[in-house]
């Protein structure tokens, strides 16, 4: 009895052993190449060694876990920004939707060049016209609304040229370089231009980054009650645009700590490459250059959306890793 019992431990522990022997190199592989939609270039070593030499105890360039902060911005660096910026697609399909209700529009710039579908018009009205359109759609009701109506929206609309949810076209190699970096203690954030209630309410699913964890621009808001109920209603008016020399600004006021590494794709990131790494103590800045017009796009000096030009002459002069797509991502965008 004993001797069965016996031997039946010892050969379940010799099956479990052997299982051991067949699936360790397998697990000891994929955990080698944390990056595995990246080429074996020097964007990639530089990453590793960065990580390697904050993360590890004993390293003169270790870091604490507390100071570990990672910065990404949003448009162009995790996601599509062309042919335009997701968030103004988002404004254009409001201003259709919601065209019945205000039949001024039909003969009100900008909003008559949105839906008679003339974009040299609606460009020609400049950032202030952009602004009108912001205003008009997304303010004028509480968080609650406005978020449901994002959350909608992004589970719906196509990208023009792809035909995917754009939340199907944000970049593999960015998604491995956060769980990377989370799993090597540090916090990532998202400090972008584009609304920081507009990217709520689909950042943790997408990419692993929760609300609190997002800066952006945003419009002001005021407490109310109503009917009995507490709501927090969007005003007309601009608070904060996190943008350029903003981008410091929103990270200090939202995020309280230096970050050690920035990731960016445009002029709009240089102020914060610059106050993330040009500073003392081991610190990390990347740009991503779209090079690969056939699986993504190709642009950087001479573009409206995400023109990079200042920060890329910056990137050589300051040392910051600059990311080829063309050359240096396997894939662009995750397999479904």
């Amino acid at each position: 009895m004993f001797v069965k019992h016996d031997l039946l431990r010892l050969t379940r522990r010799a099956i479990l052993a052997a299982a051991a022997l067949l699936v360790a190199p397998a697990a000891a592989l994929a955990q080698s190449d944390p990056l595995p939609s990246w080429n074996d270039t020097a964007p990639k070593a530089a990453i590793v060694e960065f990580v390697e030499k904050v993360s590890k105890e004993g390293s003169p360039d270790f870091v604490p876990e507390p100071e570990r902060i990672a910065v990404f911005d949003n448009d162009g660096t995790l996601w599509v920004e062309h042919p335009m910026y997701v968030q103004l697609a988002f404004a254009l399909d409001r201003v259709k939707a919601e065209a019945p209700s205000h039949p001024e529009w039909a003969t009100t710039q900008p909003f008559q060049a949105v839906l008679e579908g003339d974009m040299k018009a609606l460009t020609a009205a400049g950032e202030k016209g952009l602004l009108e359109l912001i205003m008009a759609t997304h303010a004028g009701m509480t968080t609650e609304q406005f978020q449901k109506i994002v959350t909608d929206w992004i589970a719906t609309a196509r990208d023009p040229r792809f035909k995917k949810p754009y939340t199907e076209l944000v970049y593999q190699p960015m998604l491995e370089l956060l769980a990377y970096l989370r799993a090597n203690g540090f916090k990532t954030f998202i400090v972008s231009g584009g609304g920081i209630e507009f990217m709520r309410p689909w950042t943790e699913k997408v990419y692993g980054i929760p609300a609190e964890q997002v800066v952006g621009s945003s419009i002001k808001t005021q407490f109310e009650m109503k009917d009995g109920a507490p709501n927090l209603f969007r005003l007309p008016q601009v608070n904060f645009i996190d943008d350029k020399s903003g981008k410091p600004v929103g990270i200090q006021e939202h995020i309280g700590r230096r970050p050690i590494a920035a990731f960016g794709n445009s002029d709009g990131d240089l102020e914060m490459l610059q106050w993330t790494t040009l500073t003392d103590g081991a610190r990390f800045g990347l740009i991503v250059h779209h090079t690969d017009a056939e699986r993504e796009y190709a642009y950087d000096r001479d573009t409206d959306f995400g023109r990079l030009d200042l920060a890329l002459d910056a990137a050589a002069i300051n040392h910051w890793t600059v990311v080829s797509m063309k050359t240096d991502w396997k894939q662009i965008f995750p397999e479904k």
